[in-house]
């Protein structure tokens, strides 16, 4: 009898061991979790840029431990309390009461919420295009939103006063950053092409902290989430960086096939005005190229880039993102042109397939094509979305006033063709505010 009391005092001897031993390495995870609570910042700046300045698109920040009424803080550190044994405790902590009130105020670590990373670099009178290109990624939009808007210093007040106006929406944060090129040839890289444009070469050595980012040009305008083409990135293979659309589809009417001096990527080249970027990927590959026989980081190459080709290129940064990836195909992922359709899709005739059968994902109104009367379709999308509010009703009456614009636009060929502008339109606007909140 006395052997099997010896065994059952034995066994709950081992059993309150385990468990302290337990309560232990609970209380050393859980401490290694409460030092990596803190918030990283969105973007660091490169060693050549000045700090960002960021907006409350979104509410943040949470309230820390409450004091105690007397003014002590009962706990001085969670880190010491999270069910530490209360002899382990130091001499300034309150003991037996710190371990059970860290036990009650315990709540599991919640894991932050992705968001999705966007990019644009707004110069000269571009504010209007990019506050309606933002709006338009907001209206239709799932998961939340972190824009870096890299604008000149004389738009940052009025972004700020129209972003800050926006901030009960909740669903977006943004921060601002100026217009910063390497100093040893920062006149060079802010001329290349459109006044700024080049800054989207260096956004990987900018926002070091950003993983993934989807960069696109101002004239850009969002038919459907932003989340379906960040969905993209999961279809990457294991080399392959970014993503963009080809330039042409047809290469009769193609510029790099017909006029280029330089290499550039497949048949007609790429369009750089949307581009999905794994910026992790791109920072760490080294890159073939034909002006050393060595590989060269992203860093690294792209000013004796510039050196060897500024007097070849005309689009100044895509064509020295061309050159890279024709060095390189097997880095880039290139998606249909439904995500990038442009007026060269239809201004000579409709030449995008995808666009016909699925209608337009994204729309790209280069050539200022919002803001003249040379595509009446495209402006027409613009001025919707443009005067657009994010009521519910304001969204849901769009269609109607729009399809009968466009019907006025069919003097055009992108006009003929006015149904695949609003194709994906309508199934935006249906599922994300028509569909009951548990079917979205």
């Amino acid at each position: 009898m006395r052997r099997y009391l010896r065994i059952v005092l034995l066994c709950l001897g081992c059993g309150f061991c385990s468990l302290l031993y337990a309560f232990s390495q609970l209380a050393v995870s859980l401490e290694e979790g409460a030092g990596g609570r803190g918030e990283k910042p969105q973007a660091a700046a490169a060693s050549w840029l000045g700090e960002g300045v960021r907006g409350a698109g979104r509410g943040a920040g949470s309230a820390g431990p409450a004091a105690h009424p007397d003014g002590s803080d009962r706990c001085k550190d969670f880190s010491l309390c999270y069910w530490n044994p209360y002899w382990m405790l130091p001499s300034d902590v309150c003991g037996m009461n710190c371990f059970w009130e860290a036990a009650f105020r315990y709540s599991l670590k919640i894991q932050p919420i992705e968001r999705m990373h966007l990019a644009v670099v707004a110069c000269g009178e571009r504010l209007e295009e990019t506050i309606t290109m933002l709006k338009s990624a907001i209206i239709f939009s799932i998961k939340p939103l972190q824009f870096h808007i890299f604008a000149e210093d004389q738009l940052h007040d009025s972004f700020k006063s129209i972003l800050d106006g926006w901030s009960f929406l909740q669903t977006f944060n943004y921060t601002l950053y100026p217009i910063t090129f390497p100093s040893e040839n920062a006149v060079e890289w802010k001329k290349l092409f459109k006044p700024c444009a080049s800054q989207r070469l260096f956004l990987p050595l900018i926002l070091k902290e950003v993983d993934s980012l989807l960069y696109v040009d101002t004239d850009i305008l969002f038919l459907r989430p932003v989340d379906d083409i960040w969905s993209l990135l999961k279809k990457f293979n294991s080399t392959q960086i970014a993503a963009m659309a080809p330039e042409h589809e047809e290469p009769r009417i193609g510029w790099y096939n017909r006029f280029a001096r330089h290499p550039y990527y497949g048949k007609t080249g790429v369009n750089s005005g949307v581009m999905l970027m794994n910026m992790t990927r791109m920072r760490r590959k080294y890159f073939k190229n034909d002006m050393t026989t060595v590989r060269l980081r992203w860093g690294d190459i792209l000013r004796p880039l510039l050196k060897k080709y500024k007097l070849n290129i005309t689009w100044g940064d895509q064509d020295l993102l061309n050159i890279m990836f024709f060095h390189n195909p097997e880095s880039l992922f290139v998606f249909p042109c439904h995500w990038n359709y442009r007026p060269d899709h239809c201004i000579y005739g409709s030449n995008c397939q995808e666009a016909e059968e699925e209608g337009i994902f994204i729309l790209h109104g280069n050539r200022g094509v919002y803001h003249d009367d040379k595509q009446p379709a495209f402006r027409a999308i613009y001025e919707a979305l443009r005067n657009c509010s994010f009521e519910v009703d304001s969204i849901r009456s769009l269609l109607k006033p729009l399809e009968l614009e466009l019907q006025k636009t069919v003097h055009t060929y992108c006009g003929k063709i006015y149904k695949i502008f609003i194709k994906q339109l309508m199934k935006s606007i249906r599922d994300r505010y028509d569909k009951p909140p548990d079917e979205r």
